[in-house]
């Protein structure tokens, strides 16, 4: 049993890192707060059916900008260090997903 636990323990550390999916649906990102480590990244996908987004980071240490998005269409953004971030959408200003690094 101790034998298979610590193999067990090697292929966990072992796997890649999770996928982080933040969907943008209607004009809200889901979930709108998500903690990551430096290095990790988010997949930023448009669920809405109907609606175009666009996101974005204007911060000092960190820019992104994803362009339009269409319906369907997903981005990747990276963050190589720790820190407090703002993903914001440049079409629907009330849209706001904060991401905690540490």
């Amino acid at each position: 049993m101790t034998i298979l636990l610590s193999f067990v323990g090697i292929a966990v550390a072992a796997l890649p890192d999770a996928e982080h999916v933040i969907s943008q649906k209607g004009r809200q990102f889901r979930p709108g707060a998500i903690g990551l480590h430096p290095g990790e990244h988010i997949t930023v996908v448009n669920d809405a059916a109907d609606l175009i987004h666009h996101a974005y980071i204007d911060a000092s240490d960190l820019t992104y900008d994803s362009g339009d998005q269409d319906p369907g269409t997903s981005a990747v953004i990276s963050f190589p260090k720790g820190g407090d971030f703002l993903v914001l959408c440049g079409i629907h200003p009330k849209m706001k997903l904060t991401v905690h690094v540490e």
